[in-house]
């Protein structure tokens, strides 16, 4: 039984869905148990945390304020996106191998904040990093961890490179 619910048609990494929900379910909701795509995380449920972080359209959205109908037609890119045939992405690299990565929390909607950032802007300065990743909150590193992997991964390799490792800590 549908219940009357409408179809949404939208296209999640690379792939068309068409998934009958309700209207104002959550995208997040709808990614997480429609779609079966649980990298993205619920930390607050109030957009404040920036967990639930997805590109909607090209734009950084929290997912847990979108309305699934306000994704009609939308491209939704999430977390589970960022590798491509097998092969980390080199955010998702560079977390890794320079400790970025803790309890896994923020992992996802830092990973796709810094991409929007690198999207934008790809070799950023300290203050851009802290700025492009400003609405994701982590309580497990301190973020110098985090913006250290934003660095390495800008500089196209996951070792830190001398001044730019430098000005992060």
């Amino acid at each position: 039984m549908n219940n009357g619910w409408p179809t949404i048609h939208l296209t999640v990494n690379g792939q068309s869905r068409a998934i009958r929900t309700p209207a104002m379910k959550r995208l997040l909701d709808v990614l997480r148990e429609d779609l079966r795509l649980t990298g993205t995380k619920e930390g607050c449920g109030e957009g404040e945390c920036g967990s639930c972080s997805v590109r909607m359209n090209g734009e950084l959205v929290n997912s847990c304020l979108v309305p699934v109908l306000q994704a009609e037609g939308a491209e939704i890119e999430t977390v589970e996106g960022l590798a491509r045939n097998g092969e980390l992405h080199p955010l998702q690299k560079a977390f890794l191998e320079c400790g970025g990565a803790q309890c896994g929390i923020c992992t996802p909607g830092m990973l796709m904040a810094a991409t929007h950032l690198l999207a934008r802007n790809p070799h950023p300065d300290l203050a851009e990093i802290r700025e492009g990743l400003a609405g994701n909150l982590c309580r497990c590193t301190g973020f110098i961890r985090i913006f250290e992997s934003v660095i390495a991964a800008a500089a196209g390799s996951t070792q830190m490179r001398g001044e730019q490792a430098g000005h992060a800590r």
